[in-house]
């Protein structure tokens, strides 16, 4: 199998994981969403101190320094955020709400990175984000309230993605490190719950004890599988599979736990859509123009003359 098939399939794998969540962390009641994100939290590290092990080992620590230390801690405080966001989201009966937290999320990026970063958008770009402002204003007219659990996944997850950006540490490295700034808080609240009798952990069963701890799994294998998928596929491709995420999320809230989807809530999802549409077309367009243009620099580089090229340019 050639490297972008394996990227591809990883790629689809990840996202795919990703989609299906939202038939996982149910299996999780009666405990509550603080305590499953609790214990996501610390059988993670327990995954990833594993994989770490077995593959760069812990050497990359010593090189992180203070600026990418408090940046990761950051991101441990934006991604706690999101996990426990979307575990309440998913248990409430919420879904389909939070598919649409990972449909705009990258238009949500995408303003960040004007607003933090000053980048400047092209006009198909800003159009995408109109029409996704003009999505979420129909959704909380038809919701009777902001769609707030998906702003906040949108928000804090395009935070998430900038702060790690400019962390630049691998993806197993930093989520490791964002865990283990994590799981003091998350062990101490897990024995509170069990000295205070509200645990469910050794009260439901040796299953519902299983499942707490596979929620370490659940956590680490899309994220293994999406780091193959980045060293082997194009940024476009990845960016685009990336879609398969909230697609499935809305099936599984619509198909699979009927919730329900009255026309002006659909109206919405649909502008989200096509903003998405215009977004993609846009992000395709500039990456096949970037692309014609690397053979006709390598021409001139190598001093083999141009049809149509100008002096001096």
């Amino acid at each position: 199998m050639s490297g972008r098939r394996q990227g591809l399939v990883a790629g689809v794998a990840a996202y795919a994981m990703w989609g299906l969540f939202p038939l996982f962390w149910p299996l999780l009641e009666p405990a509550a969403a603080v305590e499953i994100l609790a214990h996501r939290i610390a059988w993670s590290l327990v995954i990833l101190l594993i994989v770490l092990t077995l593959t760069s080992r812990f050497a990359w620590i010593t090189r992180l320094g203070r600026r990418r230390v408090a940046l990761l801690t950051l991101a441990s405080v934006l991604i706690t955020v999101n996990w426990g966001m979307f575990i309440y989201g998913v248990n409430s009966g919420q879904v389909v709400e939070t598919s649409l937290g990972y449909f705009i999320n990258p238009l949500v990026t995408v303003a960040l990175a004007v607003a933090v970063l000053g980048e400047k958008l092209s006009r198909l770009q800003c159009v995408a984000v109109v029409i996704a402002a003009v999505a979420v204003a129909v959704l909380a007219v038809d919701y009777g309230r902001p769609p707030w659990i998906a702003l906040t996944l949108a928000f804090s997850f395009g935070t998430y993605g900038l702060v790690k950006n400019r962390a630049g540490v691998g993806g197993t490295q930093s989520l490791a490190f964002e865990t283990a700034v994590l799981f003091l808080p998350a062990v101490a609240y897990l024995a509170w719950l069990s000295l205070s009798g509200a645990s469910t952990f050794a009260t439901e069963g040796a299953g519902h004890a299983t499942l707490l701890a596979v929620g370490g799994i659940v956590t680490a294998a899309p994220l293994i599988c999406f780091g193959a998928a980045a060293i082997r596929l194009p940024l476009i491709t990845l960016g685009l599979i990336q879609y398969l995420t909230p697609t499935l999320q809305f099936l599984i809230g619509v198909l699979v736990y009927g919730e329900d989807m009255p026309t002006s809530r659909l109206a919405g999802f649909v502008l989200v859509w096509i903003a998405l549409a215009v977004f993609t077309a846009d992000v395709i367009r500039a990456a096949r123009r970037t692309a014609d243009s690397r053979p006709v620099a390598q021409t001139a580089e190598a001093g083999v003359p141009v049809a149509g090229a100008r002096a001096g340019r």
